[in-house]
């Protein structure tokens, strides 16, 4: 299972492959499990995409898996299929972190949106945690004394300061610098502030 897909789980079999057929004639990979159980096997940190989960189900419910994903660190969007006397117990799945809800019955343009939505929101998701992966490679490939030059740089303070704070020369302080900025990827003071925005002030 690669790529981004929809992942959906219902006991209903005439819903699930009314759904798979919606999405995949919308241009969207679509695999559907018959119980909550089912897909918790098949369930792996790597997977990408969003899950449509129905709440009421024989077994393990929608809410109990989704508790269950939560637990296990799962970060795949949840839209929750309710029926009119489940929208609580969606609210309340809302204020755990699914990312939305849609009552039964539903209009087919408006799920395909909230699930194209979801899947754009994953993705975002993904850049975003990629990116602090990359930021945190590059802050440890920084020396002790890189990384002291680098607080005082973004503490706002001049070389000359830098130097006499460390009781090294200011020639050293500017090997360092040079060091810091080309191993951060960024050529000035305020783009390398800009990228590690709230490290001023916290050491």
């Amino acid at each position: 299972m690669t790529g981004d897909t929809v992942f959906i789980v219902d006991d209903d079999e005439a819903i699930r492959d009314a759904l798979i057929w919606l999405l995949q004639s919308r241009g969207l990979e679509a695999r559907g499990f018959p119980s909550a159980e089912s897909f918790l096997k098949a369930w792996c940190p790597d997977l990408s995409g969003c899950l449509l989960l129905d709440i009421r189900m024989g077994g393990m419910s929608g809410l109990d898996l989704f508790d269950r994903l939560r637990d296990a660190g799962s970060t795949l969007p949840v839209i929750f299929l309710t029926g009119h006397g489940d929208v609580p117990m969606a609210v309340s799945a809302l204020k755990k972190g699914a990312l939305d809800f849609v009552e039964k019955p539903f209009n087919d343009n408006e799920l395909v949106d909230r699930i194209v939505e979801a899947l754009a929101w994953a993705a975002r998701r993904r850049q975003q945690e990629a990116g602090s992966a990359g930021i945190a490679a590059r802050l440890s490939s920084l020396t002790a004394r890189e990384r002291q030059v680098m607080d005082l740089v973004l503490a706002g303070k001049m070389n000359k300061v830098i130097a006499d704070d460390l009781g090294i020369t200011m020639r050293t302080v500017e090997v360092h610098r040079a060091h810091v900025f080309e191993k951060m990827g960024v050529k000035t003071a305020v783009e390398l502030a800009q990228l590690l925005p709230g490290v001023k002030g916290d050491r």
